[in-house]
């Protein structure tokens, strides 16, 4: 079923990866060719797409009254990978697989800023489970400022048999967590095949997630909060496990 992408960059970004159907691009009516617009509006008719004039009530309830930012493009459904494929990719790369699991986080902009960090540290895949979890939305795409549109989303029926599956195949799952006698993610070495799981909002890890990771880290904390986002939190540890693989691909990111 065709859904509607909206804002400069999840537009964009979803021409340029070239992965969805593209059906339409709705641009607002007064809106002028100038700048991103005119960047925009050359990208679709580089690709044959028709362009549609609207008012911005339109776009309002195409985009969930989201920020559309004058433009919302019509294409066809995201498309899903394997865990195979997101273990190919590491592969092709020849790289170990550097791999993002969220245990059913449920607000779009928490997994759109995740999926972002993950796109910029090089993360091979993303494994969310399909009941109960937030799913690859406009929404989504948006906060994530399009970059879901260029990395592997895998969508599983089970997350704890998707997590064993990878463990079958040598990957390390490392559990982002909070609580008394964890080890610090600043004293471990992150330099390995790994699935980084992190909990959702709120409710952390689940008992069977957690008790299905190889091991389980903590941020160190000195102030008097005892927690962050888990987005926040998510980015200290993409960057940290990156920095591990002494920052693998960077002369060619």
């Amino acid at each position: 079923m065709p859904e509607f992408l909206y804002g400069h960059w999840a537009v964009i970004e979803a021409m340029r990866a070239g992965r969805r159907k593209l059906h339409a691009l709705m641009i607002h009516e007064r809106a002028e060719r100038r700048g991103t617009v005119a960047d925009v509006m050359s990208m679709a008719e580089e690709r044959g797409l028709p362009l549609q004039r609207v008012q911005r009530r339109i776009l309002d309830d195409l985009a969930n009254n989201g920020n559309h930012q004058g433009l919302a493009l019509r294409v066809g459904p995201y498309p899903y990978c394997d865990l195979e494929d997101i273990l190919n990719t590491a592969a092709r790369r020849g790289e170990k697989p550097f791999i993002l699991l969220l245990d059913l986080l449920k607000d779009p902009q928490n997994v759109g800023s995740l999926i972002r960090v993950s796109d910029a540290v090089g993360v091979h895949g993303i494994v969310v489970q399909e009941r109960r979890s937030v799913a690859v939305t406009p929404a989504v795409v948006n906060a994530s400022s399009g970059a879901v549109e260029h990395i592997n989303v895998a969508q599983v029926t089970n997350l704890v048999s998707a997590m064993k599956s990878l463990k079958s195949q040598d990957v390390w799952l490392v559990g982002l967590d909070v609580g008394p006698n964890i080890p610090p993610l600043d004293k471990t070495d992150l330099n390995m095949s790994l699935g980084l799981v992190m909990g959702s909002e709120g409710d952390g890890l689940r008992r069977l997630v957690r008790d299905t990771c190889d091991l389980l880290l903590t941020l160190p904390m000195r102030g008097e909060v005892g927690s962050l986002n888990v987005a926040t939190a998510g980015a200290v540890a993409l960057y940290r496990a990156w920095s591990a693989r002494a920052w693998e691909g960077w002369a060619h990111a």
